[in-house]
């Protein structure tokens, strides 16, 4: 029995969606928690003061999550803050607890553009965010070279004065 045209265009379409199927589940990227805990994402974050000028200091801090992430004895959180002009004036990494807690203080550069800036501090190295809920951490993200996708980076707000 010879196969229609319609009939093979369906089969093809079966195809193509199958190997596409294939393809997605191949590819690393978001897992969640296997081991039952509820979603655990990083504590807010507070930035003390709001409003700083060039030579001044900010510190960046957050209190240990009331869940458990688990971000290990070497964790590390990535502050930068982007000036009103779109440019990057602070990127680093500080020291990061298990439960989420830092502290980090930094002085405003000299160089840091009047008006509204952006400070985000985010742990660095792991794959926390999904706008599902779920806790999908993959450990070793760092290495597998994640990238945050379809998802709004915390963000605060600093005043630069002169």
């Amino acid at each position: 029995m010879a196969l229609h045209w319609k009939d093979r265009g369906r089969r093809s379409a079966i195809s193509a969606t199958v190997g596409a199927l294939a393809l997605l589940a191949s590819i690393p990227g978001c897992a969640s928690s296997t081991d039952g805990e509820p979603p655990c994402f990083p504590p807010a974050y507070s930035l003390t003061p709001t409003t700083a000028a060039p030579g001044q200091s900010v510190t960046v801090a957050a209190p240990d999550a009331d869940c458990n992430p688990r971000y290990g004895k070497n964790a590390r959180i990535q502050v930068s803050v982007t000036d009103a002009t779109g440019v990057e004036v602070v990127n680093t990494t500080a020291a990061m607890n298990d439960t989420g807690g830092f502290t980090y203080t930094f002085v405003v550069p000299a160089r840091t553009a009047v008006g509204d800036a952006v400070v985000t501090a985010m742990p660095y190295n792991v794959d926390w965010c999904d706008d599902t809920g779920r806790n999908n951490r993959v450990a070793g993200a760092g290495e597998v070279g994640f990238a945050l996708v379809s998802c709004a980076a915390p963000m605060k707000p600093l005043t630069v004065t002169r």
